[in-house]
């Protein structure tokens, strides 16, 4: 029961800080210069243009009552119309959100192993020549920024050896074997910009576990050293690196915008630029607040999971 009230505590807190976004939101784009029907219309809009154009959106009522009505037409799934092409925002966030929903996947797929085999390595293998080499090409990786990062693998499998497209885009009717070939090199920028953040912390955090009494106790009942490692030590390591895995997963969702520009990746990421080029404030609100959603629910679950993964956390 214990366990149960607190997870309903942090799903409450969780859906208090997503309002409080939302309400952020509505203010910052409240109080840009200038109103939505003249950032519209231009300089040369007519003074009967722009108050037609103030009515059709509503401007003039109360900013309480627009605040009211859009955020309870986003909870319905309502986004409005986009104001650059009148379409329905839903119909533009579908396919660039499946786009960088599977983007997020395959390069967590490979975040994984990335993150966990070189920290078990080094962990097993303290102060030995391995565990200085790959501290070095982490800290290498760790100060590239994530366009250089991509630009470097373009030149790599691009240019000298070409084996992968140097652009990614992709289609709602390519193939299988397209995307595949257009989502190698993103994901794979992305997943190193994860891990090396996740190694560091991880290889600590197992170096400390495996200091551990409880750990000695095991090894000392004849536990074989795999089932020591993968089954007492790496559970109770990766409570720490959640909160490194919670951003990771915010950042996959909400901050993949120069992985996808470098890449032309037609994904949510490059969707948020376009639209903030584009001064579409009902698109920017709704991308906005869905990448809030996400790095929310991001770190509700790394919460949970830490909870239900230290007994510590469920006793307290």
């Amino acid at each position: 029961m214990s366990i149960l009230r607190l997870v309903i505590g942090r799903v409450l807190l969780s859906l208090l800080t997503l309002l409080l976004v939302s309400i952020i939101i509505f203010a910052i784009i409240e109080v840009l210069p200038g109103d939505v029907a003249s950032r519209i219309l231009g300089r040369d809009a007519t003074p009967e243009t722009l108050a037609a154009l103030r009515e059709r959106l509503h401007l003039n009522d109360p900013a309480i009552q627009r605040y009211l009505s859009w955020f309870g037409g986003m909870l319905q799934g309502d986004f409005g119309n986009a104001l650059t092409s009148a379409r329905p925002i839903t119909e533009i966030l579908a396919p660039r959100i499946f786009n960088t929903v599977l983007l997020s996947a395959v390069a967590f797929g490979i975040y994984l192993p990335l993150a966990l085999i070189p920290a078990l390595i080094q962990a097993t293998h303290r102060e030995r020549p391995v565990d200085h080499g790959l501290s070095v090409v982490t800290l290498i990786l760790l100060s590239m920024p994530d366009f250089l990062l991509a630009t470097v693998l373009m030149i790599l499998f691009v240019i000298m050896i070409p084996v992968l497209p140097a652009i990614s885009l992709v289609v709602e009717t390519s193939t299988v074997s397209q995307y595949a070939r257009a989502l190698v090199l993103p994901a794979t920028t992305l997943a190193i910009v994860m891990a090396v953040y996740a190694v560091r912390m991880l290889r600590d955090n197992l170096i400390e576990v495996l200091e551990s009494e409880y750990i000695r106790m095991a090894e000392l009942k004849g536990l074989p050293r795999r089932k020591v490692l993968l089954r007492h030590a790496l559970p109770n390591a990766l409570v720490p690196t959640l909160n490194v895995t919670a951003l990771n997963l915010g950042y996959l969702i909400g901050g993949v915008v120069i992985v996808e520009k470098v890449f032309g990746f037609p994904g949510f990421g490059s969707l948020l630029v376009d639209s903030l080029q584009l001064r579409d404030v009902p698109l920017i609100e709704a991308t906005v607040l869905i990448a809030a959603a996400v790095y929310i629910a991001a770190n509700l679950l790394a919460d949970l999971g830490a909870i239900l993964l230290n007994p510590r956390l469920r006793a307290g």
